[in-house]
Parts: C-alpha cells; sequence; structure tokens
C-alpha cells in the first residue's frame, strides 16, 4: 500500500504512464490473459473488431465517441472473466484518400495522378496513408482504448489482400459476380464509378420544363435535364391513366431539335401519375430507373453523354458541357414553339461524397456483386438456412436480421434496414481510381484468369480496382485470418457485436452481411448497436471534410480522456446525436478530481491497525454495502443493454451525492474520534465502497479508476480485476 497520494491529480502524466503500463502487461491480448491465468482457458470468448478509421487525416471527437463506446463494452466483459478480444485496424478509404492526395497535388505542384503515372502517385498516396495511421494510432491509444495492437490489420496489407483475392474468385465461383454493362453513378470530376450510397443529395434550384418532340406528338412531357432527351427511346405512363391510354403501344418517328427520335410509348407503374404532366421521357442510358425500364421494355440504349460530361452526340451539340447543353436545347425549343412550360423548383442534385462532382449516371462496363440470383449456400451455420440451399443475397441477408440470429439497435433501425434491403440492386464493385486493391482478373487474348496472377507471360491485369466496402465487407473474418481455418476464426467468429454509427448501416454493416453470409455460411456479429453522429455546437456533423473536427489529444491533455469519454457518453441515448459542450468536459474534469479527493481522503485517514474490520462492511448495519450492490445489478443491466448513458449517470451520482457528500460525510467524526475499533470499521467500509465504485467506473473512466486502484492494492490492476 502507498501511504500518500499527491495533493494534485496530474492528468497528463497518469494517462501516459497507465496507458504504457496496459500495453506493456500484455493483457489486451486474450491470449496472454489466459497465459497468465487472469482468464480461464475455456473461458467464454467476447470479440469486436473496430470500425477501422479511414487514414485520410487525423480522427476527430466523431471517433473518440465511437472508441469510447466500445471500449466501454470491451472492458466490462474483460472484467467479468470473458476471453475478450477487439481487433485494431485503419481502412486504406480508396477513393477518400486518393481525392485527398490529388487534390493536393493539385494545388501544390499543378499535376494530376496522370502526370505522375501509376507508380509514383501509389508512392505519394502510400506515404500519405502511412503518416495518417500513425497519428491515427496515437490518437486512439490516447483515448485509452484497450485494443489488441499484436493483432492490428490494415484493409490493404498483404493478408488483407489474400482475403479479398479469396473473396472475389469464390464468389465469381459462386455465380455470384460477374461483368457487365449496366447503368451506373459516374463521377466526372472524380473520373470513376461510385455508389448509391456515396452520394450526397444537394438541394439547388432547378428549371422544369414541359414540352413536346414535336408539334405532331401527342404527350407532352416534363424534365429538368432536357440535354438528355436527345437519347430517349421511349415514353412511359401509368397503366391506368386514362389520359393516354389510347397511345400505350403506339411508336413515332420525329425531329427532336434536330436529332431524329424514334419514340415508343410504354406502360410502366414506375410512372407517378400526379407527377408533371404523368408522362415520362425514357432516357435509358442516363438514368437507372430508366435503364431498368428499358430492360423490361426491350428498349434500345443511346447514349449521348460522355465521361467528361460532355455531349457525344453529332450535330451542333457535339462537344457542350451538359449545363451548355441543356440552355441550347431550352432556346432550339422555344423557337420552334414545342416548350409550353418552363418554371423554377427545388431538386435534389446527385454529387460525390469525395469529390463533389456532379453525378452522370451513364452505362458501362463493370463487376458488379448480384443480388437477385440464387446460388446454392455452401457450409452453412445459419438458422433455418441447410447447407445446398439455394438463396439469393437479398434473402439472406434479410432472414438473418428477420430470424434474430443479428440484432439491430436501436429497433427503429431494423425496419431501415430491412426497407433499404428491398430497394437494393446488384452492387457495381469496380472502381476506376488507382489506389486500392486491384480486380483479381487477368486477360489474355480470349482467355480470362481469375484469382491469383497466372503463370507465363503475356497476362494483362484488369486495371480497375475495387470498390473499399468490398475489402472492408470481408472485415469481421479478414482480421481473423480467414481464408484460413485459423484458431482466432475458430475461437472468435462470429464476433459478438459490431459498434458503428448508424451513417455506415447500409454502407459497411450490410456490406459485412452480405460478405459473411456467402462465404462463411455464417453471420460476421450477433448484435449491430448503432450509435449516433457527434455535431458541434451549430449542430453539424464532425467530420475532417467541414474542418471542424477537434482533435480529441488537444483537450485530452486539458481535460484528460476519462473526461472526454465521459461528457460523450453521458446524456446521450443508444443511436441518438450527440452535441458536443466543452463546459461539459470541464464538468467530468471537475468529476475526476472529486473522485481523486475521495481516495486521497481514505488513504489519508488509514489506520495503522484495520485488522478485523471486514467483519463490520460484512454486517452493514446501514445498509450501504447492499444499496451499492443494488446500484452494481442496475448498471450491469444497463451495460448489457447497451444503455451506456444511463450507467454512467447513477455511478457519477452515487459517487459525488451519495457516496462523497453523505456516507464520506458521516464517517469524518469516526475517522477523527472514534475508537481505534471504530476507526478500523469507518476505514473500511469507505474503502470498500471506493474501490467497488472505482471497478464499476473503470469502463467508462479507465485512467483515474487504474491508477486509484492500484494505489490501494499494489500489485493488482483493475482492468482484469473481477466486475
Amino acid at each position: 500500500m502507498i501511504d500518500r497520494m499527491e495533493s494534485r491529480y496530474d492528468i497528463k502524466e497518469v494517462e501516459a504512464r497507465i496507458y504504457k503500463m496496459w500495453e506493456e502487461s500484455g493483457l489486451f491480448n486474450p491470449d496472454v490473459c489466459v497465459e497468465k491465468g487472469v482468464t480461464k482457458k475455456d473461458a467464454e470468448a467476447f470479440s469486436v473488431v473496430l470500425p477501422p478509421p479511414n487514414v485520410t487525416g487525423t480522427l476527430h471527437l466523431g471517433h473518440a465517441y465511437e472508441d469510447t463506446f466500445q471500449d466501454i463494452i470491451v472492458r466490462f466483459e474483460r472484467m467479468r472473466g470473458k476471453k475478450t478480444l477487439w481487433v485494431p485496424g485503419t481502412d486504406h478509404a480508396a477513393i477518400a484518400t486518393q481525392a485527398k492526395v490529388e487534390k493536393e497535388l493539385q494545388k501544390k505542384e499543378k499535376k494530376s495522378r496522370f502526370d505522375l503515372g501509376r507508380e509514383e502517385f501509389l508512392k505519394r498516396v502510400n506515404a500519405f496513408a502511412k503518416e495518417s495511421h500513425d497519428t491515427i494510432v496515437r490518437q486512439v491509444r490516447r483515448m485509452g482504448a484497450s485494443l489488441d495492437w499484436s493483432r492490428e490489420a490494415y484493409t490493404l496489407d498483404e493478408k488483407r489482400n489474400r482475403a479479398v483475392v479469396a473473396a472475389f474468385a469464390k464468389m465469381h465461383e459462386l455465380g455470384l459476380i460477374y461483368r457487365g454493362n449496366r447503368v451506373v453513378n459516374w463521377d466526372p470530376k472524380g473520373q470513376t464509378v461510385i455508389s448509391d450510397d456515396e452520394i450526397v443529395y444537394e438541394e439547388r434550384k432547378a428549371k422544369f420544363y414541359t414540352f413536346r418532340y414535336s408539334k405532331d406528338f401527342p404527350i407532352a412531357i416534363s424534365t429538368t435535364r432536357l440535354e438528355t432527351k436527345v437519347g430517349d427511346t421511349a415514353v412511359a405512363v401509368h397503366p391506368s391513366d386514362p389520359r393516354y391510354k389510347k397511345f400505350v403501344g403506339k411508336e413515332y418517328d420525329v425531329d427532336f431539335c434536330g436529332t431524329p427520335l424514334h419514340i415508343k410509348v410504354i406502360a410502366d407503374e414506375a410512372v407517378e401519375k400526379e407527377f408533371g404532366t404523368g408522362a415520362l421521357g425514357v432516357t435509358p442510358a442516363h438514368s437507372m430507373i430508366d435503364w431498368e425500364m428499358a430492360q423490361k421494355h426491350k428498349l434500345p440504349l443511346i447514349q449521348v453523354i460522355d465521361e467528361h460530361a460532355r455531349m457525344t452526340i453529332a450535330g451542333p451539340l457535339k462537344g457542350m458541357k451538359t449545363t451548355e447543353a441543356r440552355e441550347w436545347v431550352a432556346e432550339e425549343l422555344r423557337k420552334r414553339g414545342l416548350l409550353e412550360k418552363e418554371e423554377e423548383i427545388p431538386q435534389n442534385v446527385s454529387t460525390s461524397e469525395r469529390t463533389g462532382g456532379i453525378i452522370e449516371p451513364l452505362p458501362k462496363l463493370q463487376w458488379f456483386v448480384n443480388v437477385d440470383s440464387k446460388f446454392e449456400i455452401q457450409n452453412s451455420k445459419l438458422q433455418g438456412i441447410k447447407s445446398g440451399a439455394k438463396i439469393t443475397l437479398k434473402e439472406l441477408m434479410r432472414k438473418v436480421v428477420e430470424s434474430g440470429q443479428i440484432k439491430i439497435m436501436p429497433e427503429r433501425f431494423e425496419k431501415v434496414y430491412l426497407h433499404w434491403i428491398d430497394n437494393l440492386r446488384d452492387w457495381c464493385i469496380s472502381r476506376q481510381i488507382w489506389f486500392g486493391h486491384r480486380i483479381p482478373v487477368w486477360y489474355k487474348g480470349g482467355e480470362i484468369h481469375v484469382g491469383g496472377a497466372p503463370q507465363g507471360n503475356g497476362w494483362e491485369e484488369d486495371p480497375d480496382t475495387f470498390d473499399t466496402w468490398f475489402s472492408s465487407g470481408t472485415w469481421t473474418f479478414s482480421t481473423l485470418g480467414w481464408p484460413d481455418e485459423t484458431p482466432d476464426l475458430k475461437a472468435f467468429h462470429p464476433t459478438s457485436f459490431m459498434g458503428p454509427g448508424y451513417e455506415i448501416l447500409f454502407l459497411w454493416v450490410a456490406r459485412m452481411i452480405l460478405m459473411s453470409t456467402s462465404l462463411l455460411g455464417d453471420i460476421p456479429f450477433r448484435t449491430v448497436a448503432l450509435h449516433g453522429i457527434v455535431r458541434d455546437s451549430k449542430g453539424q456533423k464532425f467530420s475532417k471534410s467541414a474542418g471542424n473536427g477537434i482533435d480529441p489529444l488537444l483537450l485530452a491533455d486539458q481535460y484528460g480522456a476519462d473526461a472526454i469519454r465521459m461528457a460523450l457518453i453521458a446524456g446521450t441515448a443508444l443511436g441518438n446525436d450527440v452535441k458536443f459542450d466543452e463546459q461539459k468536459v470541464k464538468g467530468y474534469r471537475n468529476f475526476s478530481t472529486k473522485i481523486w479527493n475521495i481516495a486521497r481522503f481514505v488513504l489519508l485517514n488509514r489506520p495503522a491497525d484495520v485488522r478485523g474490520s471486514n467483519k463490520s462492511v460484512e454486517a452493514d448495519p446501514r445498509g450501504y454495502v447492499a444499496a451499492l450492490q443494488e446500484l452494481k445489478k442496475e448498471v450491469t443491466a444497463h451495460i448489457e443493454h447497451f444503455e451506456f448513458h444511463l450507467a454512467a449517470e447513477k455511478l457519477y451520482h452515487y459517487i459525488w451525492h451519495t457516496l462523497a457528500d453523505k456516507i464520506v460525510e458521516e464517517e469524518k467524526a469516526k475517522l477523527k474520534d472514534g475508537s481505534e475499533e471504530e476507526k478500523a470499521a469507518s476505514y473500511a467500509l469507505l474503502e470498500h465502497l471506493l474501490l467497488e465504485s472505482l471497478t464499476m467506473l473503470h469502463p467508462f473512466m479507465p485512467f483515474v479508476t487504474e491508477e486509484i486502484y492500484g494505489i490501494f492494492t499494489p500489485g493488482k490492476m483493475l482492468m482484469v480485476e473481477r466486475w
């Protein structure tokens, strides 16, 4: 026992020393816990993989919240004696990282990636990613995250690349991956395909035009994108719309602003009768909805816009930007007397999340994951789905959630997930960028090889890279050694829970379910606990792109990581957004000081002889020990149900208002003027209540609790004490 404590709690010194002690102990590693006898060899496993932060810069408070959220449950389960693994890692975040480096390259050197060439450009990106990684890891450690650093992974490292190649090859073999021409979201600025989930919708003012193709065309249509109408092949109306029934099935040849068009009138349920004129000009090459109609009605596809958002059609429009072409067509319609109405409306414009470019739907030859085609599931460990059963990915993704094999919390997000599954299209997994995993397909003449590099000369690898979510979709099992049958994979998969923000439910959580069920025949995790977004004082999301991110390290040095953790957790229910307030952090810094002062007071009043005092604790005539045990039951239940905010608030109020304000005050007289026996009993009670309180508070405020616990119980580490 150390007989004294410093009068002042030195946050910065203590937190640095304590994290170093944890790391050097090796006890973040479940194997070491078993070796040292802290955890039983046959203990129940509890595993989590860290949602890997992108190597695009530094972390902000949103990441600190996410790490704290997970660390609470990890520390709690470790203290319950489970064989607990929390796997760290970072994400190469292909488009985001490449876009960041390209922006800097243009700004500083006035060059593009094409000026440098693929090899030199990738050297620059990898150097940037390494620097970002080192900063991120330093920040994660500083916040107290109890990760097993011996198992750190990177989505673009050699092991994960091997997993990605194996995943692609197996899914291709199962018939789940194909190469085909489909309309995709094309980013003219980034010169690549992006997914639906990487689109940001910006509200802008737009002109809404109502017109006819020619004077003798019987139907007027409305659009905001006149320039695409030179690629129309049909007009679609609702089957039950009486205005247009007599025209359905008819075909017309028209001269539209100098461009000859062959237009067929079709009936389709996708048309909204009340929108515009109730008739829709169908442009199969430049709209996903129209492309789907074209497949159904066997319509031709005419591409009139290229990858640089310029017109390709012969005549005066050729080479024009789409915005210029829109104005030209509008003026031509006015001249011809075909423009019936013009009005200004608000419109949601699709833009690329990473580059800000306006998305242009284009037909492209790409690699896709087929979500609607049945395949034979292998080695199924899924409830109600036997090995050899024929099932689609959509059905799999739906069944594992509906059956309760995967629980999504809060419950409202389960409905959101299932609705998204209903509307899921085939997933385009190829990207036209250089940074990332290359598509493992090789070509030579008419031959195709799928998988690792083939033997012999003359083979050329597909130039495209994977959508970053393909590699991160394997995260729960690639980090545990798949495609090999490793001890880690056997012991820790499926993982116990996943704790990301609700904004990546579709981007990542759903993709992990897709990849794990199809490749392993098993779920990736049992519970998904979706937390909210940390917002600034104006309610805006903290993000690197917005430039409003606060470095947790600066705050931690000023107030302590413990204070930040409590400020982010207390008062915020699962799935709700956090409005960050620095005053709240100051308040919990004061709480750290309060805990320190309580402990110091107790230690200063430690009698020379404390023998026999435990009997008075067990007797507990005033019910303080019993009340604390009731609190422990409540706190345990709250943590088990991811109600961290309630557990944190109850512990705060108990320690400050019950332990400090009431019990300590009551015991002061005995400690000062009581008999030796009374002093020993009083001390024993306070020490018991203090150490039990520290144990419960540890998952939330690990540094100050570990430091004080070690002072009172030398040689013991609170991190692995029993809950």
